[in-house]
């Protein structure tokens, strides 16, 4: 009997040059479409070498990811006795992505101006920090609480200093970002300790723990994933309300701290009420199809599915980092109210 090994090495793109026959087979798993299509490499050490292959998929997908002649698509090949086999893994799609991206950058430095273009510079760094820094340093078996915790806390230096340059709002809203991290962390750890959460309730988490050799501690992984994924709200909470604070102190300097947060917190209170709806909605959009799970006739009890670990990660990791999100509210315009009011006004430059 001969062996049947995924070559690891070899990815490839491929351009579908024919497509020669379109058909269904049905079996005990259902309805299966195919095509049987002539490709021709496009990268890698086989350029310009043509093949052809079987793509299959499900009945219910099939005419939206049926392939087109003139698509580009992403390959892989098996060996065996019988020689190579090649397959069609998915659609290449980064061209399309990288012109949003594009778009993405002109928009920002244009109607940004230099905070924009700062600001992409930023986001650009904090990616670096993560797959340079946080990821590698994981991999290796170092603790994911404090990895992901000295990840975020770069990640705050260099974004919101690079983004929002180097002042003393930038600096009060840092110290604001900071502070919030730790009260996340905090409440992260209690709420996953009494939810009794692993951090095993996704098969990617699984995936990761069974493949890498030393192991990862899924539930340290777990809470330093909520810290980072609740700091991609936290500076803009906290820089906006500092420069809040700061106007409200440069339009009359006369004001006291207390009547600098007073004003403030009022602003904050309208920044909690448009922060609680935009969390609730952007966590209900990136996980809608278990929505769709719960109206579902035979499926367990609602109770009995909101309870499973899955969901209870998502749950809790949407409530915790909205209660630090809106705790950032009240720290950020505490400290801002209390170093501004001490300031002389100096002239505004609204670069």
């Amino acid at each position: 009997m001969g062996t049947n090994n995924m070559d690891n090495s070899f990815y490839a793109r491929g351009k579908v040059l024919n497509i020669s026959k379109e058909g269904a087979v049905n079996d005990a798993s259902g309805s299966t479409m195919f095509q049987d299509v002539t490709l021709e490499i496009q990268s890698g050490a086989e350029h310009g070498k043509v093949v052809n292959t079987e793509y299959s998929t499900a009945a219910a997908s099939f005419e939206r990811q049926k392939l087109h002649v003139g698509e580009q698509v992403v390959m892989a090949k098996t060996t065996d006795v019988r020689g190579d086999t090649y397959y069609v893994l998915d659609s290449f799609r980064l061209p399309v992505v990288g012109i949003f991206l594009l778009i993405f950058f002109v928009l920002a430095a244009f109607f940004g101006r230099g905070s924009g273009a700062r600001a992409v510079l930023g986001l650009g760094v904090s990616l670096l920090v993560l797959m340079v820094f946080v990821v590698p340093r994981i991999f290796v078996g170092e603790n994911p609480i404090l990895i992901c915790g000295l990840g975020a806390a770069m990640i705050a230096v260099i974004s919101i200093l690079l983004s929002h340059g180097i002042k003393l709002r930038s600096f009060v809203a840092l110290g604001s970002t900071l502070i919030a991290l730790v009260v996340a962390f905090v409440l992260s750890a209690i709420a996953v300790k009494l939810a009794a959460l692993s951090g095993g309730g996704t098969e990617e988490a699984v995936f990761l723990q069974q493949s890498v050799a030393n192991g990862l501690d899924l539930q340290g992984l777990l809470l330093g994933a909520m810290v980072i994924g609740t700091l991609g709200v936290l500076d803009d909470v906290t820089t906006a309300q500092v420069a809040s604070v700061e106007e409200i102190h440069n339009a009359n300097d006369r004001l006291t701290a207390k009547e600098l947060y007073q004003r403030g917190i009022s602003v904050g209170r309208e920044h909690i009420a448009s922060l609680v709806n935009t969390l609730a909605l952007a966590y209900v959009g990136a996980s809608f199809p278990i929505f769709l799970l719960f109206s579902m006739p035979d499926n367990p009890p609602l109770w009995v599915l909101l309870n499973t670990e899955q969901i209870m990660e998502e749950a809790v990791r949407a409530l915790v980092g909205g209660g630090a999100l809106i705790l950032a509210v009240p720290i950020s315009t505490v400290l801002a109210a209390y170093i501004f009011a001490n300031r002389k006004v100096t002239k505004h430059n609204y670069d």
